[in-house]
């Protein structure tokens, strides 16, 4: 378990929980899900005593839960987030190898493991999530990442190097967050944005895969390559509602606070506000394209796929035509042989010399007359390629 102390324009790491928080910041408190168990008394003490409330044992469910969907909760002391982050490639990979289910569950999570027959484009592989927990507090924020999550050491690292390189102090104060709703924020945005870079992968690997599903004779993979891509589209679909929910009813409770719960001095506390409203407008925001993204793609998805049919249909259709103008060709021919063929003792031309050549020269201008007016009526036409 890592602890920081937040003040106005710096931080701080101790080794234990401080018996109180700073005048002018708060304390974060963040640790891997692994460890919740082993320091749940540790958290529960620090909830009481710097925040004013023990955390509920229904909370501390979901805090330890991994399979957790996005949501929101709330009681009179603290708030709860469950956000759902994007797994990095790294982590994917690490999954593959190991051939581990994906830990998100619920149908708002992975999608399914690639086959060896039809592997799936690292771009919808990415499409699973890892469940991060916040309980907010007024002075105190607690997380719980999963093992090896890169969100808080980042951010702590680039906190870190705000506070080295810049020399100006309010520079410095607007970059450290000033509230444990602030840091949530900040935290969920940098999640978001992982989402929002992940829409370009995403475009340009089912490009592909229409192309190949485009072709007349498509490999046999690609068909289960586009389904699971449009099963993934589905799940980060489903995804974004969730998040989208869960902020949107964060964003209704801190509108109905009041403004002096977001700074201790009433000169800054509207301007805190308004940062802290705006912060959360442009995470909703970004949720939002992403969102409408999914639905474009699993849209273009759809119209490949009824493309494709079309396609079919249509070289079916100029098979077929070819066929029959053949066989109209031919059966003027079947029937003028047809004719010379009865076993009557008296037809013209059976007993003449020149009988056999005057009728093969019959059969070419018959055949040459059809197919030059099928071509007239565009019934034979070259297709191009």
């Amino acid at each position: 378990m890592q602890i920081v102390e937040f003040t106005a324009g710096s931080l701080r790491f101790a080794d234990s929980v401080p018996a109180q928080v700073p005048d002018d910041g708060f304390v974060w408190l963040y640790l891997d899900r692994a460890d919740l168990a082993r320091h749940q008394a540790t958290l529960q003490s620090a909830a009481q005593r710097l925040g004013g409330s023990p955390l509920l044992d229904v909370h501390l469910s979901d805090l330890a839960s991994e399979a957790h969907p996005s949501a929101y909760d709330a009681t009179s002391v603290y708030d709860l987030i469950v956000f759902r982050r994007l797994a990095t490639l790294a982590e994917v990979r690490r999954e593959a190898e190991q051939g581990g289910p994906p830990t998100a569950g619920a149908g708002e999570g992975a999608a399914e493991q690639p086959s060896a027959a039809a592997p799936m484009p690292e771009a919808f592989a990415r499409i699973d999530s890892r469940a991060v927990a916040f309980a907010i507090f007024d002075r105190l924020l607690i997380s719980v990442h999963p093992g090896g999550c890169y969100t808080a050491t980042n951010y702590i690292q680039r906190f870190l190097a705000d506070a080295k390189l810049s020399v100006d102090a309010s520079a410095v104060r607007t970059r450290v967050p000033q509230s444990p709703a602030d840091l949530v924020l900040r935290t969920v945005n940098t999640m978001v944005d992982s989402y929002l870079e992940l829409r370009k992968d995403l475009t340009a690997a089912l490009d592909r895969l229409q192309l190949e599903l485009l072709k007349p004779d498509p490999h046999p993979s690609t068909w289960d390559a586009i389904m699971r891509a449009r099963r993934g589209l589905h799940l980060l679909e489903d995804l974004c509602e969730g998040q989208q929910d869960a902020m949107q009813e964060w964003l209704d409770t801190l509108r109905e606070l009041p403004a002096a719960a977001y700074a201790s001095e009433p000169q800054q506390a509207q301007q805190r506000r308004d940062q802290l409203m705006a912060r959360a407008r442009d995470v909703v925001e970004h949720i939002d394209r992403v969102l409408h993204h999914a639905r474009r793609l699993e849209q273009s998805a759809e119209a490949a796929v009824q493309i494709h049919f079309s396609a079919q249909g249509q070289r079916t259709n100029d098979i077929m035509r070819t066929l029959t103008a053949v066989t109209a060709v031919f059966l003027p021919l079947n029937l003028f042989t047809g004719f010379f063929g009865m076993n009557f003792e008296y037809l013209p031309l059976i007993h003449s010399r020149e009988g056999m050549w005057v009728a093969l020269g019959l059969l070419v201008l018959l055949a040459l007359g059809i197919v030059v007016l099928f071509r007239r009526r565009r019934y034979l036409a070259r297709t191009r390629r």
